[in-house]
């Protein structure tokens, strides 16, 4: 690590020192700079490197293991687990964000069904209540690490969906290649605690928090073509979002 990692510590600060060592590792990371399964030198090393004792160290560390950045294996040492996904806010799909960063997006369908809307779906697609919708439920991994679990509600004949398609493609670009024009959407983020199913299929702890999107997108005609409630895992994931002043 000490090749590609430099920390500046200002003592003067009233910082912590083990706050300081630990931001500055978990910049790195979210930087690319320390890549999943990078090894971190022993806390002995790292300490004398930085001139620093070994339990402001251990601090800085256990720091890092409880965010989810570092993780402690026995026989191997200290790991980076992953870089947080940071997702812009734009009408692109999980899975196009993820290939653009690098992230190795795969899929598994837990589910592919037709259904009957109930009352709020149907308002929200604008069908009569009890109307055949299509229902999708899907695990999304990055980087081998499952990310989020993504529930979706499509209008009944929009293009043939297969779980194979969907395990290879993301459900907009299956979307857009079946001629639909998606042209905006409205999304509400919130939060809430895992449920013990969620837990399960995120291997996540019982409660541990989870970011929530619900979404509907809308084709060129104002038509909904799509109907998501996503959850994300808090420790992997956040939304960057640029504000504009009009």
């Amino acid at each position: 690590m000490g090749t590609r990692l430099d920390i500046d510590l200002d003592r003067s600060s009233p910082v912590p020192l083990y706050f300081q060592v630990a931001e500055q590792i978990a910049e790195a990371i979210r930087r690319g700079d320390l890549t999943p399964g990078t090894r971190l030198d022993n806390e002995i090393l790292l300490a004398d490197r930085l001139g620093l004792s070994r339990p402001t160290i251990r601090q800085a560390i256990q720091y890092l293991v409880d965010k989810g950045l570092l993780v402690r294996k026995r026989g191997v040492g200290t790991q980076v687990v992953h870089g947080q996904v940071k997702r812009s806010v734009e009408l692109t799909s999980l899975y196009d964000d993820l290939r653009r960063a690098g992230q190795e997006p795969t899929t598994r369908v837990l589910s592919l069904r037709p259904v009957s809307a109930d009352e709020e779906i149907a308002a929200v697609l604008g069908v009569a209540a009890g109307t055949e919708v299509l229902h999708v439920e899907r695990v999304r991994y990055a980087a081998g690490e499952p990310l989020a679990l993504l529930h979706n509600w499509l209008p009944a004949g929009l293009g043939s969906l297969t779980p194979q398609a969907l395990e290879e493609r993301g459900l907009y670009e299956l979307l857009r290649s079946s001629g639909v024009r998606m042209r905006v959407a409205n999304q509400r983020i919130g939060a809430r605690s895992a449920t013990p199913a969620e837990a399960r299929l995120l291997d996540e702890r019982r409660g541990a928090p989870l970011l929530t999107m619900v979404r509907t997108t809308y084709d060129d005609q104002g038509r909904a073509v799509e109907h998501g409630s996503h959850v994300y895992r808090a420790s992997h994931y956040s939304l960057e979002v640029t504000l504009i002043e009009r």
